[in-house]
């Protein structure tokens, strides 16, 4: 259940930051070039020159298959004589999701130097003394080695109302104190993720970039004149597995950025002539199958190159399909594992998306009352046989 308060989401945020500021001697910003860590940055800004608490430490991992739309204002902000920065241009290992032939991208790989999709700048760091390539885990790793005995808090910019999970995640129980928006990275050493524009839409965070004239991504203004929807609109490493539709619009918006990733990546052309049907789920079932499960087994034993991702796939599939096999049901489920497939989505996001999404969730709770119903009433000795079985049909039938 929401809470509404008198105070504006505005006013709320900064009153946090304020908070979060007097707690931690050590406040970082996740900064990705997108909307909502712009917002979370601006913020940060302000209680920070409040609490004559600058430079303000900024933390930005290129992934270097970045849009030029987003190096233009992460180097803005990097060179900001209020901001300490940190931009990382080092060896990392990432998902490619643009390929089922080629699992990873080695982003900064000095063997492939000319072949770099921008270069580094002067000021990045570029060697990697962090014990991990992984993305995921860099940031613990990162805040381990550069703040190590400092209280610190990492401050990013995910909001709850993309992902009714992420919602109740991030408010029924306690992160640090009496906060819930946030995670926690290293308990001991007191390193902590917090999340201060939460409880914002997308709408709160465009009327706050506007009101404030705050330097934004141009690409938002092109992916807007594409047509691209708003939950589209992903500022990310173009690869990315929510973001691998934007490869599609590079060579438009970006010429001599597509040059280099097409150059670079591998599959980005591939898709790039294919359009969407390349990592889109058909909206007919091809007529040569019979069902959605049928297509979707055919295309994990011909597209998967690598065996222990076809295992994973079908450990996904195994663990879930009772659950989902009703009748309104089983076809999307089939057709998220699809998407899966065409997308090389190793790490599932999508399909992670597609179970924590409001109907799915619903669905999951109706499901596991009722089999737990069910189970009872197979069990019960105050039903006559023939009522169990009248009952039992009904649950069969309305599953």
């Amino acid at each position: 259940m929401k809470i509404y308060k008198k105070i504006n989401v505005y006013d709320a945020a900064l009153d946090r930051l304020r908070y979060i500021f007097d707690e931690f001697e050590n406040v970082v910003v996740g900064y990705s070039g997108g909307k909502d860590s712009t917002v979370t940055l601006n913020l940060a800004m302000i209680v920070a020159k409040e609490k004559n608490r600058l430079p303000l430490s900024v933390i930005f991992i290129d992934q270097e298959a970045e849009w030029q739309g987003t190096i233009d204002v992460v180097k803005k902000v990097m060179y900001d004589p209020n901001v300490k920065p940190y931009w990382f241009q080092m060896p990392i290992v990432i998902t490619n999701n643009a390929s089922s032939y080629e699992r990873y991208s080695y982003c900064w790989n000095e063997d492939e130097k000319e072949k770099w999709i921008h270069p580094k700048d002067d000021i990045s760091i570029k060697e990697n003394t962090y014990g991990t390539e992984r993305f995921h885990e860099l940031f613990e790793a990162i805040f381990k080695k550069e703040f190590n005995t400092q209280k610190s808090c990492y401050l990013a910019g995910v909001r709850t109302e993309e992902a009714p999970k992420r919602f109740i995640a991030l408010t029924e129980a306690l992160t640090y104190k009496h906060i819930t928006y946030g995670k926690i990275l290293n308990k001991s050493r007191e390193h902590y993720t917090l999340y201060p524009i939460y409880d914002w839409s997308y709408t709160d965070v465009w009327k706050a970039i506007h009101d404030n004239k705050w330097d934004y991504n141009k690409v938002y203004d092109e992916y807007y004149r594409n047509g691209v929807t708003l939950n589209n609109m992903r500022i990310s490493n173009v690869h990315h597995e929510t973001a691998i539709q934007s490869l599609m619009l590079i060579q438009e918006i970006e010429p001599k950025t597509w040059e280099r990733v097409a150059a670079r990546i591998n599959g980005a052309n591939t898709i790039k002539h294919l359009k969407s049907k390349s990592f889109q789920c058909p909206k007919d079932l091809p007529s040569m199958f019979l069902s959605w499960e049928e297509y979707a087994i055919h295309l994990a034993n011909n597209i998967i190159q690598e065996q222990k991702y076809k295992d994973l796939l079908l450990e996904k599939i195994n663990k879930n399909k009772e659950i989902y096999s009703g009748r309104l049901i089983i076809d999307d489920f089939y057709k998220t594992i699809i998407k899966t497939i065409l997308s090389s989505d190793w790490d599932f996001t999508k399909f992670q998306n597609w179970l924590l999404s409001g109907d799915v969730d619903t669905y999951r709770r109706f499901y596991k009352k009722t089999n737990y119903l069910r189970n009872m009433l197979k069990s019960t000795k105050f039903l006559e046989t023939h009522e169990k079985e009248e009952l039992l049909k009904y649950f069969k039938t309305n599953k």
